[in-house]
């Protein structure tokens, strides 16, 4: 059974980042979600940006598959409403069927 969340009409003031976990956890926050303000872009330097990249990129490799029409459309369709991108929905189907065939 569903946890029932008090509703939240305001966003108190945390000390901490626990308090504010806290809160989200107990607290149905839809009243309230189009009032908060956004986050702050996280700002990090080139240099960091590009040794993400590069420790990324070297994580994976390249290969090509075909794939059916639908099966591309329908892969697009299903990450959209995930707000992902369809690669990394394919990817994520992969890595589970493999976790999932590796453990039999």
């Amino acid at each position: 059974m569903a946890k029932r969340l008090k509703p939240a009409d305001e966003l108190p003031h945390f000390e901490t980042t626990e308090e504010f976990a806290e809160f989200i956890e107990t607290h149905d926050t839809s009243r309230i979600w189009d009032k908060l303000k956004p986050a702050r872009p996280l700002k990090m330097p080139p240099e960091q940006i590009e040794a993400i990249k590069q420790r990324h990129a070297a994580q994976k490799a390249a290969i090509s598959i075909r794939l059916d029409r639908d099966q591309i459309a329908a892969a697009r369709k299903i990450a959209a409403k995930k707000s992902i991108g369809y690669q990394t929905q394919l990817r994520m189907w992969i890595a589970e069927g493999i976790r999932r065939e590796s453990g039999r």
